[in-house]
């Protein structure tokens, strides 16, 4: 396990290494090797954490259980407050992701006319609408809990 750990630390590391060096290199013409090269420690990288999920799993259903009360949470409860989570995650990446462009769009049309500030406004507050909504779905799963 401690193998697959490493994997996933020097991909990761390989990736910030990649990202400073992109940002401290002058600009210019990219290698044609870099791109490939990021991929390839993304690729790596959640592999290793598919790897490290199995085997994790592996080794939680493996175990006896513990004679003692411990903290009472079971393998079902965490899957469940996981899922709980995941509408949150969710939402607020598509949040993100709509944000981008609708600001960048919302930022252009107030430099041409500073009298729709309020139209645009409206735009931003739907698309960040979407991680609210998903707030609301998870507040609502955990009440479920």
């Amino acid at each position: 396990m401690s193998w697959l750990i490493s994997l996933m630390g020097f991909s990761v590391a390989a990736t910030i290494a990649a990202g400073v060096w992109l940002e401290l290199k002058p600009r210019g013409v990219l290698p044609h090797w870099i791109k490939g090269g990021v991929l390839g420690n993304f690729l790596v990288f959640g592999l290793a954490v598919a790897g490290f999920m199995y085997l994790g799993v592996q080794d939680v259903m493996a175990q006896e259980a513990a004679a003692t009360g411990g903290s009472g949470i079971s393998m079902a409860v965490g899957l469940a407050l996981i899922g709980i989570g995941l509408p949150t995650g969710l939402a607020a990446i598509g949040a993100g992701i709509a944000l981008g462009p609708v600001g960048a769009a919302a930022l252009a049309v107030i430099a041409e006319k500073p009298e729709m500030f309020g139209r645009t406004l409206i735009y931003m507050g739907l698309a960040e609408g979407i991680a609210i909504y998903g707030l609301v779905m998870s507040i609502l799963l955990l009440g479920k809990l």
